[in-house]
C-alpha cells in the first residue's frame, strides 16, 4: 500500500489553509490514521500551531538540495499518530533555486516518493500545507499529490481565486507533471450560517462545483482563532466546539472516500 498524498493549498492567505491542515492532520490521527504533516510554508505557522519550535536544519530544504532524506526530518509531535516535518526559514530560498534545475516541478515528487511506501504512512495519508502563494514551491506540492484540498473562505471574490487555482491544477495535469492530480474537494472556511453572504457564497460554489464541496463546513469561531496561541489544535484546546466536530467530520469524509 500507498501513502494518500493531500496537498492543502489557496494562493490567498487567510482562509483557513493551515488552521485546516493542522487539525486536519489531528482528527485523522485521533481516528486512527497515521498521518504525517509537511509544513512547506516559510513562514512556519503549522509547525508553530502545534507548539513546536523552528530549528535550523529541520525542513525538507535540504532534501530537496538533494542533501538527506525526507525520513530524516521527521518528529515527533507529542500526539498519538502524528508525526511532523516542521518548517523553517530557509525554505524561502527554494522558489530560486529549484528554478535552475531540470525537472523543477518534480523536486518535491522524487523526496516524498520513499515515505509513500514508509512504515506507518503507507496505511495512512501524508498532508502537505502548502504556501500562502502559487510558487513553485506550491507547484513541487501539487506534483507530488495524489489530491489537492482547496480552503476557501465564503466571502466576496471567493470564485476569483478558486478559478485560478483550478487552472494551476489543470495546467500540471495537461503538462504531465502530474496527471493523475485529482480535486480532493473545495472546503468552505469561516463559515456563518446566520450570515446571507455566507450562504450565497456556498450556493455559487455548489453551482460550479457540484460534485467537489465538501458536506462538512468550518464555521467561525473565536476558539479556533485562540487555540493556536497555546501551540494546540482545536480538538485539545476545546474538543467540544463547533470547529473541533467539524474537522473530526471532516476528517470521516475523507477517511471514507479514501478508504483509510
Amino acid at each position: 500500500m500507498s501513502a494518500q498524498v493531500l496537498a492543502i493549498a489557496n494562493q490567498k492567505g487567510g482562509v483557513g489553509k493551515t488552521t485546516t491542515a493542522v487539525n486536519l492532520a489531528a482528527a485523522l490521527a485521533e481516528a486512527k490514521v497515521p498521518t504525517l504533516l509537511i509544513d512547506m510554508d516559510p513562514q512556519g505557522n503549522a509547525t508553530s500551531m502545534l507548539g513546536l519550535e523552528r530549528t535550523d536544519g529541520a525542513s525538507l530544504y535540504g532534501p530537496m538540495n538533494g542533501e538527506g532524506i525526507a525520513r530524516d526530518k521527521i518528529i515527533e509531535t507529542g500526539r498519538k499518530g502524528l508525526w511532523m516535518i516542521p518548517a523553517e526559514v530557509d525554505l524561502a530560498a527554494l522558489e530560486t533555486e529549484m528554478a535552475r534545475r531540470d525537472n523543477y516541478l518534480r523536486q518535491m515528487k522524487q523526496v516524498l516518493g520513499p515515505l509513500r511506501e514508509t512504515d506507518p504512512f503507507h496505511l495512512g495519508m501524508i498532508i502537505i500545507d502548502c504556501p500562502p502563494a502559487l510558487g513553485l514551491i506550491s507547484m513541487n506540492c501539487l506534483g507530488a499529490a495524489d489530491s489537492l484540498l482547496i480552503t476557501l473562505q465564503t466571502e466576496y471574490l471567493a470564485m476569483e481565486g478558486l478559478g485560478q487555482i483550478l487552472s494551476v491544477l489543470d495546467q500540471l495535469r495537461e503538462a504531465g507533471v502530474n496527471d493523475h492530480l485529482e480535486l480532493a474537494g473545495v472546503l468552505m472556511t469561516m463559515y456563518d450560517k446566520r450570515m446571507r453572504l455566507s450562504q450565497e457564497v456556498v450556493a455559487q460554489v455548489k453551482e460550479h462545483l457540484p460534485d467537489s464541496v465538501f458536506k462538512t463546513m468550518i464555521p467561525r469561531s473565536v476558539r479556533l482563532a485562540e487555540a493556536p496561541s497555546f501551540g494546540q489544535t482545536i480538538l485539545e484546546y476545546d474538543r467540544w466546539n463547533p470547529g473541533a466536530r467539524a474537522y473530526k467530520k471532516l476528517a470521516k469524509e475523507l477517511i471514507e472516500k479514501y478508504s483509510l
